[in-house]
């Protein structure tokens, strides 16, 4: 009983980060999956969480689909290409050994935090177009980004939102909104490639997603409670991420 309830609290905390923040809580899913649930192969606990990222991912698309958000010619290009990465990617993974892919992951994690500090304010082409030179950018981005993406197990968006404005120059909120796109893709590519090898745990997957849920709904409540105070639990998060990063690292290398 206490595996599936620590499962609902670890969605939860993924989802509230993801809520308060709008991005970075799904690198933490891995960790938690591996040192609160207590799944002991760090492939089952990837392939459990790209399931959830994935379907969490879904349900964030849907709200940000009706806001009017998503640039879709440029999200779509994107997440076929990245899909195909992500795939390439989770084929990598599942065959490094599971220690050096938490030393990997740890790696990611760093990078994770970087980003969220470095993250600017919104600007860039609100009415950004695709064309057959920006697809050259985009496609080649979103193939690379999805391997990475597929080979940590994660949602990638750290990677993702930096790729889309570095390829399209669309401004921030349209990148996070179609960023959810690829999201979804990848974490689905990933989940598939899991699953076919049998690396995926549904009843906690589902826990995860459930929790999520509720975490969501309250971060999001929070986040427009704390609007003016966002950069700072920004580089909060970022600290947290970092010392997470460090535990895994030590633990893969002990």
């Amino acid at each position: 009983m206490l595996p599936d309830v620590l499962a609902v609290v670890s969605g939860g905390l993924v989802g509230l980060v993801l809520g308060l923040l709008g991005g970075g809580g799904s690198i933490l899913a891995v960790p938690l999956l591996l040192y609160l649930v207590g799944v002991e192969d760090p492939h089952l606990a990837i392939g459990t969480s790209a399931v959830a990222v994935s379907l969490s991912a879904l349900i964030n698309l849907l709200l940000h689909a009706k806001q009017g958000t998503i640039k879709w010619p440029c999200a779509i290009a994107f997440a076929v290409s990245g899909s195909l990465g992500a795939l390439v990617g989770a084929a990598f993974g599942k065959a490094v050994d599971g220690q050096k892919l938490l030393l990997a992951f740890a790696i990611a994690m760093f990078g994770v935090g970087v980003s969220m500090l470095l993250r600017k304010p919104d600007a860039g082409d609100i009415d950004v177009r695709i064309t057959p030179r920006l697809a050259a950018r985009l496609i080649p981005t979103g193939f690379f980004t999805g391997m990475a993406s597929g080979f940590f197990g994660i949602g990638g968006g750290f990677l993702i939102v930096p790729g889309l404005i570095g390829a399209t120059n669309m401004v921030m909120l349209n990148a996070i909104g179609s960023s959810l796109v690829a999201v979804t893709a990848f974490g689905a590519a990933t989940a598939a490639s899991y699953a076919f090898s049998g690396l995926v745990i549904w009843k906690v997957a589902g826990l995860f997603v459930l929790g999520g849920l509720a975490g969501g709904l309250f971060g999001q409540r929070m986040g427009t409670m704390l609007a003016g105070r966002k950069g700072a639990l920004t580089r909060i998060f970022a600290g947290f991420i970092f010392v997470t990063a460090t535990y895994i690292a030590w633990k893969a290398l002990a």
